[in-house]
């Protein structure tokens, strides 16, 4: 931290870590601005802004980028099929590239010498942001509270954090009875910490908060259909009340309140975070699932095989890392994404959806492209594909295998069992 305290922006969330920490870097000397990202969550913007004021804040910003967030990071993500070790859609991981862009842009106007943020010093996020902020602005200086030992030695729990809040006049939430952190955005919720450590403790009913539970959801499905171009959403209709959506937030919106209302979304993992350690998140991201289902299945009969596979092999597993890794601004996440259009040019048409008690059940898809025939994947025609042309493709693929049997058998006989070669059930 620089001996000569000068103006730092801070993100600001409202609650009880980042509002200590706005009181504390006035202490320290610095002139606090305070910087707040409009991401869909729900939040009380107006209350915050009233309390970053009363707690020291020189200014308050409040940035909407919504649309940029859904644009610019989500929808790209969902063509890419972007999924953290199989089960974590990233939410909290798109946000941030939204945001340090959001900052560095208002600490740039404002002649910002710092910009300081409230993560962990065992969390991701940590990363993230800051390597988000020195690839848009190298020479930007961090504060880290979290990490600076006079910050972390002072507020070792909660309660010292309660006491400074009380001796500074902070208002605070906080409770003991959600004993637990969140991050929200349009894309999700994330809980973690507090009882949720332990990885055999039942996340409470309560603690969720955009889904339904999957046995309160309603007992009739509810039908959707996706269009799709070029494998960015179009337009969402909704067929049992015959509305449909096609401005790109509000096909996401819709999406989320529809995966809401039936459950869609909850998931409760262990994780391997960035710097090493491993992490318990129970996570709700109703409207994304639907939306990656359906693309998904699109992908399924309008792109190619070998272009789906190369895809599903470098770009969905790459992107995902680099996106949860907080790699956004680089030069690897550049190269990734100039490959999404070209393997999406074809992923044109529709999917129809049935959602259902925390299911989503694809019932149907049609599309222009002619990559599927169904005279030539027909069992009942022929449909100009003549089965004897298979002898020969077998004849092909057996040869390499033919030879493997073939030094399989003869190291049975030079002494080795044919159950050891072949397994138990010869």
């Amino acid at each position: 931290m620089s001996s000569k305290p000068g103006r730092v922006l801070l993100a600001y969330s409202g609650g009880l870590d980042t509002s200590c920490i706005l009181a504390w870097l006035i202490e320290q000397g610095y002139e606090v601005y305070a910087f707040m990202s409009d991401v869909g969550q729900e939040e009380d913007f107006e209350a915050a802004e009233k309390k970053a004021l009363k707690v020291g804040a020189k200014k308050f910003f409040l940035h909407d980028q919504k649309k940029e967030f859904i644009t610019e990071l989500i929808y790209p993500a969902i063509q890419a099929n972007c999924i953290y070790e199989g089960v974590y859609l990233l939410g909290t991981s798109l946000a941030r590239p939204v945001i340090a862009r959001g900052m560095i842009e208002i600490a740039e106007q404002e002649g910002c010498d710092f910009v300081s943020h409230g993560c962990t010093g065992k969390g991701n996020d940590q990363v993230r942001f800051e390597l988000a902020f020195y690839g848009l602005k190298p020479d930007i200086k961090v504060v880290a509270p979290w990490r600076i030992p006079e910050f972390y030695n002072r507020f070792a729990g909660r309660q010292a954090l309660l006491a400074y809040a009380a001796e500074k006049n902070i208002p605070v939430a906080q409770t003991t009875s959600k004993p637990w952190s969140t991050d929200e955005n349009l894309f999700h919720i994330s809980y973690e910490a507090g009882i949720l450590e332990d990885p055999n403790t039942t996340p409470p009913a309560d603690m969720w908060k955009l889904t339904r539970s999957p046995e309160d959801a309603p007992t009739k499905p509810e039908t959707i259909v996706i269009d799709f171009e070029r494998g960015l959403p179009v337009k969402l209709s909704i067929l049992e009340t015959s509305q449909s959506y096609t401005d790109p937030v509000e096909i996401f919106l819709n999406l989320n309140t529809l995966g809401r209302n039936h459950g869609i979304g909850r998931i409760d993992i262990v994780e391997n975070r960035f710097i090493g350690v491993k992490s318990r998140g129970c996570y709700e991201t109703p409207g994304a699932t639907i939306l990656r289902a359906a693309h998904i299945d699109l992908e399924g009969l309008t792109l190619d095989r070998n272009v789906r596979a190369l895809r599903d092999q470098f770009v969905t597993v790459a992107l995902s890392k680099i996106l949860y890794n907080g790699h956004f601004f680089t030069p690897e996440r550049e190269f990734i994404t100039s490959a999404i259009p070209a393997s999406q040019r074809t992923v044109n048409g529709s999917v129809k959806l049935k959602l259902y008690k925390g299911n989503v059940i694809i019932e149907g898809r049609s599309s222009p492209e002619g990559l599927y025939d169904a005279a030539q994947s027909s069992m009942d025609e022929l449909g100009g594909f003549e089965p004897t042309d298979t002898t020969g493709f077998i004849s092909i693929e057996s040869i390499r295998i033919k030879q493997w049997a073939y030094s399989n058998i003869q190291k049975g006989s030079a002494g080795v069992s044919a159950q050891e070669v072949y397994g138990s059930r010869i």
